[in-house]
């Protein structure tokens, strides 16, 4: 008897490559036997890793009443009073949507989210996606399809999401810029084009995450959002303006950078999603842009209708009962459509507003007199700091990062997975003298949410401080 040629008995699955697995994904995934670990030496487990909303500001109960109240006002404006009649909403909740989801809903959002950043949003340009990483895909899926060899501009380092995304496709290649405390370095992001253009690749777009970077911990300044129009303009190329924590600004009012949405909406694609200014859960997110790309045979089309056609492929029937959802999210409690979304904004900011600022002082006041040893950044929006090590010989590989959750019971993410392979091969060490610190999440709620990141942030520095033998 002839034997199979696959003597594994696996079945084949030729031309797939594994994908690295996420650091945050690693650590999820070991956080349970480092906390075990940890308990068995009697230390407590200090959250400074998970970049989760705050459970605080996530409660669904208070929302899940006025979502009640809002439909209910539906009904009442359908002059529905036969209990058997089905108001139109609920229909609509329950049935087959297009990938464009329900009219009424794109059409709010646009005029409130266009109020508060000062753009006139067409509505029929909105493409709700699954979050924000929904949107990543589609764009990357909506390149790739052409088979060209494409090049992807970036930070390094730059959102994890975006990294898994873009290297799944083979024929991509990530060229990534460096950034000082302003933004990306322009010089580095013009040669980047110009050499993923010398390297016969089509270069579409540059993507990044303006307010409040993630991982980077700071927000772009004015001047340099300004510098990367005048390059996208120059070469042609759209900038992808993740805004996940737009809303989760710390900055005042007269002192925010506009949003490159606001600024050439033509020249950008704007995502946005409400796992943070609303509930992680149901995944809602809008891709919005009015560019006009130049296609193959001399023609012209929308942005939008590109990525209707591959959202329609990916997701054909979007979820309309969670799109409703943030319908009522953009109501007040008088079902009156709201002018803007900050003060919905502001129940989430007082949480990650003190918990930003109990993470900065007690680092000013631990270690503010070691300039020589630690720096950090102050996020001007986010939930992230990134914190630096200044000596050669803290390296902070899985190899730390697991023993500062086993030793002294303190959960963080190392840097250097965060940087695109391209930015290890200019700089080997890049990444490796620092942390992702996060101060948006814990376990605990009110004064007991205050006192455990007190104690949280004194573990660490006293960690670090052990560490770099101060002590």
């Amino acid at each position: 008897m002839q034997k199979p040629e696959n003597q594994s008995g696996n079945i084949k699955a030729t031309g797939i490559v594994a994908q690295p697995v996420s650091v945050t994904r690693k650590m999820a995934a070991s956080l349970p036997g480092l906390r075990e670990l940890a308990v068995s030496k009697g230390l407590k487990m200090h959250h400074l890793g998970a970049g989760y909303p705050h459970p605080e500001v996530t409660d669904p109960r208070k929302f899940l009443t006025h979502k009640t109240r809002y439909y209910q006002h539906l009904a009442d404006k359908e002059g529905i009073n036969d209990a058997e009649q089905l108001p139109e909403y609920l229909r609509e909740s329950y049935s087959y949507t297009d990938t464009l989801g329900p009219k009424s809903v794109r059409e709010k959002f646009s005029q409130v989210y266009g109020a508060d950043w000062n753009v006139k949003m067409d509505p029929d340009l909105l493409v709700p996606t699954v979050g924000a990483t929904g949107g990543i895909s589609l764009l990357c899926s909506l390149f790739e399809r052409s088979g060209e060899p494409l090049a992807f501009i970036t930070d390094a380092p730059t959102y994890a999401g975006f990294l898994a995304r873009a290297s799944l496709g083979h024929q991509t290649k990530i060229y990534s810029v460096e950034m000082d405390a302003e933004g990306p370095l322009i010089a580095s992001l013009r040669s980047q084009i110009e050499q993923a253009r010398a390297d016969g690749r089509f270069v579409p777009f540059y993507y990044t995450v303006p307010d409040g970077h993630n991982p980077a911990g700071f927000s772009f300044s004015q001047a340099r959002r300004e510098s990367i129009l005048a390059v996208m303009r120059e070469y042609g190329l759209l900038v992808v303006e993740d805004a996940p924590y737009i809303y989760i600004n710390y900055a005042e009012e007269a002192e925010r950078p506009e949003s490159f949405l606001s600024m050439a909406p033509k020249q950008s694609v704007h995502l946005f999603t409400g796992s943070k200014i609303g509930f992680p859960g149901p995944r809602v997110g809008f891709l919005y842009s009015e560019a006009v790309m130049d296609i193959s045979g001399g023609e012209t089309a929308s942005l939008r209708d590109l990525v209707v056609t591959e959202a329609s492929s990916d997701i054909l029937f979007q979820n309309p009962e969670a799109l409703y959802g943030l319908e009522a999210l953009l109501h007040d409690e008088n079902m009156v459509l709201r002018a803007s979304l900050w003060p919905v904004a502001e129940d989430k900011l007082a949480v990650y507003r003190e918990n930003r600022q109990i993470m900065l002082d007690g680092f000013e006041r631990e270690l503010g007199k070691y300039p020589d040893k630690f720096t950090w950044t102050h996020p001007g929006a986010g939930f992230f700091t990134v914190f630096s090590f200044q000596d050669d010989s803290v390296v902070c590989d899985e190899g730390f990062v697991s023993d500062l959750a086993s030793n002294y019971g303190i959960v963080v993410i190392p840097m250097y997975p965060f940087y695109p392979d391209d930015a290890k091969s200019r700089n080997p060490k890049a990444g490796l003298n620092e942390l992702r610190l996060s101060f948006c999440f814990s376990e605990s709620q009110g004064e007991a949410r205050r006192n455990d990141l007190k104690e949280s942030v004194q573990a660490f520095c006293d960690a670090v401080k052990k560490l770099s033998d101060i002590y």
